[in-house]
């Protein structure tokens, strides 16, 4: 099945024309609105040869049911090979395999959870916390806090996969050529998978012309990069660390294998918790009273004018444990994930699934949509997670935001400490108001959700804080 470059229906007539954007701000809204009003909450965008769902039965079928039926698929490791190689976001079969056992023996471990937890810690008392009080203390200073997050999580992940600390979270150093060329390389690959036709980007990246020329350098950088992780990390030893590149480094002396391995743990580590962090500030920022409930719930938990002390302190905070997830069901770090039919199929709402078809489910739209969370599902409500004050986890196919049946995020319960540590930290010492208030978020294009132009924040440290 090829992709039509050509079709008369709205539905992609409104893609190809860029119409929909008369009325939407995000591509992402667009899709929203068109799922919402179809009988099926299943739609067809012809001219990408894509079916996009956001009909959960139909979700755990393509994650669960037929999983074999609905791999990543070779058009879709075409398009982000380049950047993501052979990495566990990338493959199939025995490569997907091998990788996610690795993953699994080591984040499964109890004792993974408190390295992560300690890793964390560190940063926030030794790096994040002064770097705000001192910024604070500047009078109408204006902090990018989508920044200030992405070079924490960046920090964060180095330490905890390469047992390196690249230092990132000083904002008196400029972003680093890698971090720059990280991100252009996410949007670049993206804007592939948006492309009508893939000769589009395929001839461009022959002739080595426009956004595939600057692809290539971009790559080029990142390489270089994740060769010296490597180097490093072999000289210095890896067979008594607990980073998981060395656990990887015992087993595979391919470097180019190792190279994909290490970019697939940054683009988990950095950019989903740096994306869940953003969206989770602006929406305490505009709903001061989930923002109270957090720290009435800490000052119980904790103890006022207390610091966390260990892990299990973490999980007992229900309320927050509410709030994050609320805030990932309307914005989630990735907004939606694609696989590609191997055999004709129908899906449970009766939609006919060809072979070759390129099948999306959509997060974002799903915590918007009534049928699933009910006529308030535009309210960002914690409470809706919470049963007796205990949270209650939903079917994860309902909320495919970690991804649901075998694919399932393995990097979940690290993520949540990275993000429940953060958000404690900060609003228990500071006051944090939004520079330039506005009601939707703008997002640029990219393999995680980024708010177009930041999270313009300013930050006031509190008087009586830890």
């Amino acid at each position: 099945m090829r992709p039509r470059l050509w079709c008369k229906c709205a539905i992609c007539q409104a893609y190809l024309t860029s119409s929909w954007s008369v009325k939407f701000t995000n591509l992402c809204d667009w899709y929203t609105h068109l799922l919402r009003n179809s009988p099926s909450q299943t739609i067809q965008i012809h001219v990408l040869n894509n079916i996009i769902t956001a009909n959960p039965e139909n979700v755990e079928y393509i994650l669960k049911t037929r999983f074999d039926n609905y791999p990543k698929g070779k058009p879709f490791s075409t398009i982000l090979g380049d950047f993501l190689g052979r990495g566990i976001f990338n493959v199939d079969g025995d490569l997907w395999k091998f990788q996610r056992k690795m993953a699994s023996l080591e984040l499964g471990r109890i004792s993974m959870r408190s390295y992560t937890f300690d890793i964390v810690q560190h940063e926030i008392e030794n790096r994040l916390i002064p770097l705000l009080s001192s910024v604070g203390k500047e009078e109408d200073r204006v902090l990018d806090f989508q920044d200030v997050f992405r070079r924490f999580s960046f920090d964060c992940i180095c330490r905890f996969s390469f047992g390196l600390d690249p230092k990132c979270l000083e904002l008196s150093l400029p972003l680093s050529e890698f971090a720059v060329s990280f991100d252009l390389a996410s949007r670049l690959s993206a804007e592939r998978a948006m492309t009508a036709s893939p000769l589009t980007w395929k001839i461009k990246r022959l002739l080595n012309i426009g956004s595939e020329k600057k692809l290539k350098k971009a790559i080029k950088i990142i390489n270089l990069l994740a060769k010296e992780v490597i180097k490093q990390r072999q000289n210095l030893g890896f067979s008594k660390h607990r980073d998981l590149l060395s656990r990887f480094m015992g087993i595979v002396d391919d470097e180019t294998y190792l190279r994909d391995i290490v970019i697939s743990f940054l683009l988990a580590g950095r950019d989903t918790v740096a994306s869940t962090l953003t969206s989770f500030f602006w929406l305490l920022a505009n709903h001061p009273e989930v923002e109270t409930a957090i720290k009435m719930e800490a000052d119980r938990v904790i103890g006022r004018n207390k610091q966390i002390s260990n892990f299990e302190q973490l999980k007992e905070l229900q309320y927050l444990h509410a709030a994050i997830f609320e805030s990932m069901r309307l914005y989630p770090p990735v907004q939606f994930d694609s696989k590609f039919c191997l055999d004709d199929d129908i899906f449970r709402d009766g939609t006919a699934v060809k072979r070759g078809t390129r099948v999306t489910y959509h997060p974002y739209a799903m915590g918007r949509m009534e049928s699933i969370w009910g006529s308030d599902c535009l309210e960002f409500k914690p409470e809706r997670w919470l049963r007796d004050g205990v949270f209650f986890q939903e079917n994860p196919f309902k909320y495919p935001v970690f991804q649901a049946g075998l694919r399932v995020c393995l990097g979940k319960d690290m993520a949540l400490v990275e993000v429940k540590s953060v958000a404690l930290s900060l609003l228990r010492r500071f006051h944090i108001a939004l520079a330039e208030p506005y009601h939707t978020p703008r997002f640029s294009p990219g393999l995680t959700a980024t708010f177009s132009g930041g999270l313009p924040v300013v930050v006031r440290e509190k008087k009586s804080s830890l």
